[in-house]
């Protein structure tokens, strides 16, 4: 399935922009998402299988500073950056400085366990805005299903972001996803996690899991011990066994800590780890 990806700021800001079209957004307008789609047979206590096959951004994007967002207080007047994306693999700074586009959608999620209204950010056990950069083509995420009919959404295109997307800002864009979904029956999962290539670090991928909470040294803790309880059920590791393993050859990333309160941590451990056969 392929969604039509709108701009973040549903085109408050354009190409054309000036910097002074920062202090006159308005916020209701922020997040406008992609769906909700129904994925027929999915009940409370699946996962959703996301598999991301292509994210294509457009031509141009923008970053910018919101003075009173992001994670340093001292940036407290408006900025805004223009970006040039024709070259569809690196995007020119300044000074010669250019970055890699790894474009992905910042929003996958689906209806929260809770019912009512519920912004978009922050992200939560149901996913929504966790602006996980490594959730680009080729990768696998799987939803905890917490309704009836899972009802899927996306948003958020970035061409590139950095790990914790400081500034609450990355090359944002509209642009193109094309998805496929599978359901994983009664796999009851807690938290997103997911299957990444992370920049060809490691031949076949990453495993990754995830702790969000508003508390950065829980959120870390949750991340770490969603990854225990996996390697024990795919691997056949004792806890001990799987808490060694994740100290010596797991990173923990801050994916996100601009959508206060909560923060996102991903637990990610190399695929080449184990045999291809396991897992």
């Amino acid at each position: 399935m392929t969604f039509q990806v709108n701009e973040v700021t549903s085109f408050q800001i354009t190409e054309k922009s000036k910097t002074d079209v920062i202090s006159k957004l308005d916020w209701n307008k922020l997040y406008p998402l992609a769906g909700p789609v129904e994925i027929l047979g999915a009940k409370a206590g699946d996962a959703l299988v996301v598999d991301v096959i292509k994210v294509t951004p457009a031509k141009w994007g923008w970053s910018a500073i919101m003075p009173g967002s992001g994670l340093l207080e001292e940036f407290d007047k408006p900025y805004l950056h223009i970006w040039d994306l024709h070259d569809r693999t690196r995007a020119p700074f300044k000074n010669g400085i250019s970055i890699p586009l790894r474009p992905f959608c910042g929003v996958h999620g689906v209806a929260p366990r809770e019912p009512g209204y519920l912004e978009t950010m922050p992200p939560g056990p149901h996913g929504g805005n966790m602006d996980n950069r490594h959730l680009t083509a080729g990768s696998r995420l799987l939803l905890p299903v917490w309704t009836e009919g899972a009802l899927f959404s996306l948003g958020d295109l970035h061409a590139a972001q950095g790990d914790g997307e400081v500034c609450v800002t990355a090359v944002e864009c509209p642009g193109e996803a094309t998805i496929m979904f599978d359901v994983i029956k009664n796999l009851r999962l807690s938290s997103p996690q997911y299957i990444v290539h992370d920049d060809g670090k490691s031949k076949r991928g990453f495993y990754g899991t995830t702790g969000i909470s508003p508390d950065l040294w829980e959120a870390a803790k949750q991340s770490v011990r969603q990854m225990i309880k996996h390697l024990c059920k795919e691997y056949h590791l004792t806890r001990e066994e799987a808490y060694i393993l994740c100290s010596v050859a797991a990173d923990l990333r801050i994916h996100e800590i601009v959508d206060k309160p909560n923060w996102v941590v991903g637990t990610m451990i190399p695929l080449d780890l184990f045999p291809s056969n396991v897992g």
